[in-house]
């Protein structure tokens, strides 16, 4: 099996790459965003079906697992962790299986709620310690009630989710009153 490349990036098609390693072009499905003509180097997962070997490549080993976590869910198959991974950046998808935040994960394509859900209930315990430490219960509460504040008003959540988990772990005591007017500055700061 392969265990990882390191070549450059020769072409760039719909979710996969044309990594060439010592004149050779290997076709790599990757959720990475990944510039023409880069030298990189990508942890590969080998998938071997009757009909097809497939190369899939994380830029690092806590991606790979992830991946290899999420095709553990039944209904979820390489095609659809890909798409998972390339919509939610890992740090947020882990977030949002250790607080139980479906929604966030159904935002990817092919995700509808019951495989959001599913996934939450057979990775969490996997997944949930590394993600984040949820030491208080204000915590856990305050990011869904914050999201839900934030949407409410017209932002997507792909868009909020990560600095809403950020001002939601600097701000641990803060309720949803106060976490919003935060939250608006930082996002009207970013425009």
């Amino acid at each position: 099996m392969i265990g990882k490349l390191q070549g450059i990036v020769d072409y760039i098609g719909d979710g996969y790459v044309i990594l060439m390693v010592h004149d050779v072009g290997y076709k790599v499905f990757t959720p990475e965003y990944l510039t023409p003509k880069a030298t990189v180097s990508l942890w590969i997962e080998t998938i071997v079906r009757e009909d097809s070997i497939r190369l899939f490549g994380f830029s690092n080993i806590a991606s790979q697992n992830l991946f290899n976590q999420l095709t553990t869910v039944s209904g979820v198959g390489p095609k659809v962790a890909l798409a998972i991974m390339a919509t939610i950046k890992t740090d947020t998808l882990m977030s949002a299986i250790a607080t139980g935040d479906a929604k966030t994960i159904a935002t990817a394509p092919g995700v509808g709620k019951k495989v959001a859900e599913k996934i939450i209930v057979e990775l969490k315990a996997k997944v949930g310690g590394a993600a984040l430490d949820l030491s208080g219960d204000s915590t856990a509460g305050a990011l869904p009630d914050l999201l839900a504040a934030l949407e409410s008003l017209g932002y997507r959540r792909l868009d909020i989710v990560d600095m809403a988990q950020k001002l939601v772990a600097e701000n641990p005591n803060a309720d949803v009153a106060t976490l919003v007017p935060i939250a608006l500055k930082q996002i009207s700061g970013n425009k």
